[in-house]
């Protein structure tokens, strides 16, 4: 299965969501890239949006390599092979460090003029474009957790199935559409896959 890009993985998820339609979701999305995502989908539900922040802490000299991944309360997710990958603990706590600062430059740009939607007792759904280690989203699922949604689903258009197996146990459902066991990165199922940028994240977080 492949993507054109991210608007059609959108709709296609939608679609397999549509059983929460009418029963106001909230969707949030892990910026950036599943920001335009959470829109389409929010939209065709007849739910609300909002960005949920985590971020991967990276592997040294390898940025696209998750260790594992933060949120914004701090609280850190640690793949297994995170200290060996890593080389120290100190390592460890400044890339922690460092995400964390992103977070709170982010937030403040990101929702300058509101806090961030509350998701207690309602349904809320975490889209990403897809998933590769897993670790953002378990973070993500993880934070909203313990905000006490009345359920939290996962939904993304592409993992690989070890990374759902490590997924679902933090979330009530998984909506995936696409979990083949020939996986290299989420960008090669997208015809069209850009970067996208923090200004794009603004203007789609204004129009709510």
């Amino acid at each position: 299965m492949i993507f054109r890009d991210r608007k059609d993985a959108a709709h296609r998820l939608a679609g397999a969501l549509a059983q929460y339609r009418g029963q106001r979701p909230l969707v949030l999305a892990i910026p950036r890239g599943a920001v335009p995502m959470a829109r389409i989908i929010a939209d065709e539900l007849d739910g609300e949006m909002d960005v949920v922040l985590v971020r991967k802490l990276r592997a040294p000299g390898n940025p696209e390599f998750a260790l594992g991944a933060v949120d914004e309360t701090g609280w850190t997710y640690l793949a297994d092979y995170a200290e060996r990958v890593a080389g120290s603990r100190q390592y460890i706590e400044a890339e922690k460090t460092a995400q964390l600062k992103v977070m709170r430059e982010r937030r403040a740009s990101y929702t300058p003029v509101r806090p961030p939607l509350d998701p207690a007792g309602r349904i809320v759904i975490v889209v990403d474009d897809g998933l590769a280690t897993g670790s953002t989203m378990i973070a993500a699922l993880h934070a909203l957790r313990a905000r006490h949604p009345q359920k939290l689903v996962c939904a993304v258009p592409v993992a690989p199935p070890d990374t759902l197996a490590k997924v679902s146990p933090y979330a009530d459902e998984v909506v995936c559409l696409h979990a083949p066991e020939m996986f290299y990165a989420v960008g090669q199922f997208y015809q069209s896959f850009p970067q996208v940028s923090d200004d794009e994240v603004i203007a789609i977080l204004a129009t709510d």
